[in-house]
């Protein structure tokens, strides 16, 4: 395991390690230095929707898994900036750019992407990618995991499985069978109708289970869904844990068509839909392939804080913003250093977008009023945008845009 970085230290270190919460931060840390999720679970289409991105649009976002760094380049961009302070996430990220680059065509980069699960995966890694890789990144994908495996191995083993997510996933899936649930019937329902039956009677009654609600109340298990110690303690401050993960299981279970909802498919089985590739990202689709890896070159990735960077870059050199949920991260103090440097290297209507575990946007009791008022909160679209998300596990989506 990769060591834990100064950045990801300062980032959620923020209480003493004698309290609770500093031993949950530290924890957490442990536990968040590692793969916690394959798939990046913020839905690109409704991105793109609060972006509206252009030719010009140079954008800084957090990398996470890498899946919507791609499906970002499906609308133009001049540039992308990946950053993130988790090592692992960001080695998965520069290896879909390098694998995208040198794997001879769509099919093996589906093959290792989107099934995940292919022997031949490991043969053409050897062949076309790792040729191509700096010694650092092959270091990393030569390195161990826990178990004692390479971790290229994922890819031949089912990447979206063996993650800190997928691990708590396979227990939840083993706690319904073994109680007579069974929540992948859901992708074969043939409308939503059909959805919502099967939510009540497989997937509803779950949330009773007395094991289920004693594993949702721990931190560590929040924790391989990626959800720090402050996000948690919002979404404890909100009441009733268990409910609240009831409701948002639900709209990802009965909001959407699940044909269209790979968020789905990924939550109920660990998979894509295969047959009719209908519900997979839009970096895995045949239509996209040439016209995203054409435009590689508009990628840079970076590894550490958000801040540290932006600290270091121009004036307005940067115009679109994607936060994911980090914020929930963070104080009132350091979410000012990050808006005074977005007042400061962001354009004159700059986007900034994020999701948070509440409801509530934190910038609008956490930012000093003369820097709030530097930028225009869209709380209609981010509402109307909020319902649209596929995937259904937070509880705000935000979008500010930089006033003048």
């Amino acid at each position: 395991m990769a060591g834990i970085s100064d950045a990801m230290r300062d980032a959620v270190h923020q209480h003493a390690p004698t309290s609770l919460m500093g031993m949950q931060q530290r924890l957490f840390s442990f536990w968040f230095n590692s793969f916690i999720y394959n798939q990046i679970w913020e839905d690109p289409a409704v991105d793109l929707q609060a972006l509206q991105l252009t030719s010009e649009s140079r954008v800084l976002t957090i990398a996470s898994g890498g899946c919507n760094v791609l499906n970002y380049l499906t609308a133009n961009p001049a540039h992308i900036t990946a950053i993130d302070l988790n090592p692992y996430h960001l080695s998965l990220t520069r290896l879909k750019l390098a694998a995208m680059k040198h794997l001879p065509d769509h099919a093996a980069f589906y093959d290792f992407f989107g099934y995940a699960d292919r022997e031949t995966n490991i043969a053409q890694y050897e062949q076309h990618i790792r040729p191509h890789l700096d010694t650092a990144l092959d270091a990393f994908w030569q390195g161990r995991s826990i178990w004692g495996q390479k971790r290229i191995h994922m890819f031949r083993d089912g990447l979206y499985r063996h993650t800190r997510f997928g691990y708590f996933m396979r227990l939840l899936h083993w706690i319904a069978r073994r109680t007579n649930y069974h929540p992948e019937k859901l992708l074969t329902a043939a409308s939503l109708y059909e959805q919502k039956a099967i939510f009540k009677q497989h997937i509803a009654p779950f949330f009773d289970n007395k094991l289920v609600k004693f594993l949702g109340k721990l931190p560590v298990s929040v924790f391989s869904l990626g959800i720090p110690p402050q996000q948690y303690k919002a979404m404890k401050e909100q009441g009733n844990l268990i409910g609240q993960y009831r409701e948002r299981v639900k709209r990802l279970a009965c909001d959407t068509p699940i044909q269209d909802n790979y968020f789905a498919w990924q939550g109920f089985s660990h998979r894509y839909d295969h047959a009719k590739r209908r519900a997979i990202p839009a970096y895995l689709t045949a239509e996209n392939y040439e016209a995203i890896r054409s435009q590689l070159g508009k990628v840079d990735t970076h590894l550490g804080s958000m801040i540290d960077f932006l600290e270091e870059q121009a004036l307005h050199s940067y115009d679109r913003f994607v936060f994911l949920d980090a914020q929930d991260w963070m104080t009132d103090e350091v979410l000012t250093r990050l808006w005074t440097q977005i007042a400061r290297v962001g354009k004159p209507g700059t986007r900034i977008i994020f999701r948070t575990a509440a409801a509530e946007s934190p910038l609008e009791t956490a930012l000093p009023a003369e820097l709030r008022n530097q930028f225009v909160y869209e709380a209609e679209t981010s509402a109307q945008l909020f319902q649209q998300d596929r995937s259904a596990i937070y509880g705000g989506f935000h979008l500010y845009r930089k006033a003048g």
